[in-house]
């Protein structure tokens, strides 16, 4: 295990009814003047803003509202966040919505103190400082609640790139899972396959003697692999929804990455097909990742082995052979929930493969021409590895 730093200190307000107290929360955090973001139809319809309107009218704390975050959220409503933010004197950021919403109220807290221009930070940058941001958390998929990350797409060319930074992880978080029960089915099967996808990412290292984290990512897919059929059955199943809302969380506020090494050539290779189609994120890892998967399997296949045996009960004794299975058997799991496998099935084109992986690997021309992670891959890797998405 490599040396590491671990800060986490957001609160979360876990269960029914809990965004009841989201004026009392903004509060203890020193928010005195609010912008509320949020992405529109849902959380208006369900009366969801009405009630967090409610609950900082109780503590007597003004708020300016921001709607309009579209899935993979762009870089325009950002620059106008920035500018109702500093125009109103707004101290505190209050994302009610999923993680499009939350990672575009990062990016607006990051840039509302930056002299310059907020996209420094997704070319690089890392981010230091930023007004305080709190979340109402109406979806488990990205795990931004309790992150130090945000993606955001840049209308200019459609890049979609991340940025980081401890500064923009919420000061607190609240997670009602019964906020998630009127979600589409397709949408919950989207969300849990990024969780699952955050979870590979970083069981994918070449850090030796981590069992302490590979154990916890372990038992996290298991707990999506259980949970996830049930309350696709069942989208009232409140325990699971709590249980995928908490993994969620846990999958991707980095407690099972630490001292590791991580892929990420997963999520890489999937913003350009979010970017390029603006398909949902997690429908584009169930297509991404067995991809991924079946190309890098060769560099560790006792990795990708183990984890066959102990996620999805692979009993071959040969690791090659079990590779392949838990790599078949995570393709069955996805189509089980409703996600879609291949390129024709996201929309995708094939005409489109080399502008796809120039740009993974290249971006607007700052990128060094490889995308790095389990294994380093060139341009003509990366063609390949869309080729087996057909």
């Amino acid at each position: 295990m490599e040396n590491f730093d671990f800060y986490a200190p957001t609160y979360f307000a876990f269960g029914q009814n809990k965004e009841s107290e989201v004026g009392k929360l903004v509060k203890q955090f020193g928010g005195t003047k609010v912008l509320i973001h949020y992405g529109g139809g849902s959380v208006v319809k369900s009366g969801l803003l009405d009630r967090v309107k409610k609950a900082l009218d109780a503590e007597r704390i003004p708020y300016c509202e921001l709607g309009g975050v579209m899935p993979n959220p762009r870089s325009g409503l950002v620059y106008q966040g920035i500018e109702l933010c500093k125009k109103e004197s707004i101290d505190f950021i209050l994302a009610v919505g999923g993680g499009s919403t939350i990672d575009s109220s990062k990016a607006i807290a990051a840039g509302v103190v930056y002299d310059g221009d907020f996209w420094d930070f997704y070319e690089g940058k890392r981010i230091e400082n930023a007004l305080p941001i709190g979340t109402v958390l109406t979806i488990a998929a990205a795990g931004s609640e309790g992150s130090p990350d945000s993606v955001i797409t840049k209308e200019e060319g459609m890049l979609k790139r991340g940025a980081s930074g401890n500064a923009i992880r919420p000061k607190f978080s609240v997670l009602n899972p019964a906020l998630t029960q009127t979600l589409p089915a397709y949408q919950t099967a989207c969300g849990i396959t990024d969780i699952i996808a955050h979870l590979y990412e970083r069981y994918l290292t070449n850090t030796a003697e981590v069992e302490c984290t590979d154990r916890l990512i372990e038992a996290l897919i298991m707990t999506m692999v259980h949970e996830g059929p049930r309350v696709i059955e069942n989208p009232n199943n409140y325990d699971a929804r709590a249980n995928i809302m908490w993994a969620g969380m846990v999958a991707h506020n980095n407690i099972c990455g630490v001292g590791r090494s991580q892929d990420w050539t997963s999520h890489n290779l999937e913003h350009e097909l979010s970017a390029e189609y603006d398909c949902a994120h997690g429908a584009g890892l169930a297509v991404v990742m067995p991809a991924v998967f079946t190309y890098t399997m060769s560099h560790d296949v006792k990795r990708f082995a183990t984890i066959a045996r102990r996620v999805w009960n692979v009993e071959e004794a040969d690791d090659e052979t079990a590779a392949k299975a838990g790599i078949e058997a995570l393709k069955t799991y996805l189509k089980g929930i409703g996600m879609p496998l291949t390129f024709a099935e996201l929309g995708a084109k094939k005409a489109d493969i080399e502008k796809l992986a120039h740009t993974a690997c290249y971006g607007d021309g700052s990128g060094s021409g490889f995308v790095y992670g389990f294994t380093t891959m060139s341009e003509e890797d990366v063609i390949k590895v869309y080729n087996l998405m057909l």
